[in-house]
């Protein structure tokens, strides 16, 4: 294969509200820490582990400006975009290294309205398309009443996908 990818996906929440860096031509950039946890059970002690690792996330222009409006610490966010490497020297003149996720889509997960850990439900919010709330309400009522008939049918004739997934 002579193809590679770079594609990251990512569902967390927010480590801190977003900080603008705004440029002389009229470009804008936007930064946010973004926390994504694992849960597991170690099999040996049966203690229920759980790790956090960080994300430093980079947005731009447009894109930047409606995450500075609508994102606050605490929300939950579906980032799409890809890894870079950035080298640096820090004020002792030493290299540095930063591993940022460049986004170049998202999706607020937490409803309007809400802010902060542990909501669950997508809003619709999205930066290339708009559905409304109630819109994804009314087809997660078609699919429970989808589920209550008594005739099954064979996956992917006339039933949509039953994953939980915002995207």
């Amino acid at each position: 294969m002579t193809g590679t990818l770079n594609k990251v996906m990512l569902i967390g929440h927010t480590g801190d509200d977003v900080k603008m860096h705004y440029f002389e031509g009229g470009g804008a950039l936007g930064r946010f820490p973004l926390a994504t946890n694992e849960v597991y059970t170690n099999k040996t002690s049966g203690e229920r582990v759980s790790n956090t690792e960080w994300h430093n996330v980079v947005v731009r222009n447009k894109a930047a400006e409606i995450c500075e409006k609508y994102l606050k610490k605490g929300d939950k966010v579906y980032i799409e975009g890809r890894i870079k490497t950035r080298k640096w020297q820090d004020d002792k003149g030493n290299e540095r290294y930063s591993t940022e996720i460049q986004c170049t889509d998202f999706t607020f997960l937490t409803p309007k309205g809400e802010s902060g850990p542990g909501d669950s439900q997508p809003s619709g919010q999205s930066s290339q398309s708009n559905q409304s709330g109630q819109s994804q309400q009314n087809q997660s009522q078609n699919r429970q009443q989808g589920n209550q008939t008594s005739k099954p049918q064979a996956p992917g004739i006339g039933q949509e996908d039953e994953d939980d997934l915002p995207f």
